[in-house]
């Protein structure tokens, strides 16, 4: 750590947040305050619903529950530090933290990625092989491949990381976002960024596309598998154990990919605030309402 530190003289970053102006400052606060009770009490409540309900104890609430835990984490990740950044004065955030919260924060959305792959795997063996499911689906399986989940991503935004954090930081440390992120941080390095960047689009590619291209594949051959079906209620039983999954997929995934695989120099200052509003805020609070309204075994359990 000591060597990358050598290449720091900005010792500590200015957040210019959603807003300059005090009275939308205070709406915002109340507005994401609001959002992130919502996230942390809803997804208490699915996971502890799974925890309870026996019938819940199946590989696609165990990945629910992982999802759900994840969501917490990650939201509380950036979102206290954007609503201290709020209501305080110092708006400040020194480079020892802002990159602990950056590591943390790409690390828990990358394994979103990878675990939304995962559950779209588990479903299409759930309905392509119904009868082997709970063979290829068992216990160790599951424990294996939400293990993978989190170390693949965590390992990456290691490397991510490093890179980042070995540029030079000498200049401006005023950063226009309300959290640490690797795309606003890189803005302010004081030398070229190509490869780096060359670097985060690699990983990305790894750790979001990959798991992207399972997720349709998975439900191609699910689709290709309903429209098989002669039954009319099969068919709707099967897609609606989908509905709440896709809908997640194309919330995360569509904000993200956007955020993440573009060039830097392509991506608006203020346009890549508000996608980072949706995929640390507004999808960890969508995703226990998405999976209780349109979930069948959960609204019963409820």
């Amino acid at each position: 750590m000591n060597m990358i530190t050598t290449n720091f003289t900005v010792t500590e970053f200015v957040f210019l947040g959603l807003s300059s102006q005090p009275k939308m400052q205070l709406i915002l606060f109340i507005m994401f305050l609001f959002f992130y009770l919502l996230t942390v009490v809803g997804n208490i409540i699915i996971i502890t619903i799974i925890q309870i309900e026996t019938r819940l104890q199946t590989p696609m609430y165990f990945f629910l529950t992982n999802l759900s835990f994840l969501d917490i984490c990650y939201t509380s990740t950036d979102v206290p530090q954007m609503l201290s950044n709020m209501v305080g004065r110092k708006k400040t955030i020194p480079f020892p933290r802002c990159a602990t919260q950056m590591y943390f924060s790409l690390s828990l959305g990358m394994t979103e990625c990878v675990l939304l792959g995962v559950m779209a795997y588990d479903r299409y063996v759930a309905i392509c092989h119904p009868l082997h499911y709970t063979v290829i689906m068992n216990q160790s399986t599951c424990v294996q491949l939400a293990g993978i989940s989190w170390a693949s991503s965590f390992l990456s935004s290691t490397v991510i990381n490093v890179f980042t954090l070995s540029l030079p930081y000498c200049g401006p440390n005023v950063l226009d976002h309300f959290f640490c992120e690797v795309p606003s941080i890189l803005r302010l390095a004081c030398t070229d960024t190509s490869f780096t960047e060359m670097v985060v689009f690699v990983f990305t590619v790894a750790i979001v596309f990959i798991p992207f291209l399972l997720i349709v594949v998975s439900y191609a051959r699910i689709l290709l598998t309903v429209l098989r079906m002669r039954s009319a209620s099969g068919r709707h039983k099967a897609l609606s154990t989908c509905a709440s999954h896709l809908t997640v997929v194309a919330l995360f995934y569509g904000t993200g990919i956007f955020m993440y695989m573009r060039p830097q120099s392509k991506t608006s200052r203020a346009g890549g605030k508000i996608i980072a509003v949706f995929y640390t805020v507004i999808t960890p609070m969508l995703n226990p309402l998405i999976y209780s309204l349109r979930n069948q075994d959960v609204k019963g359990a409820l």
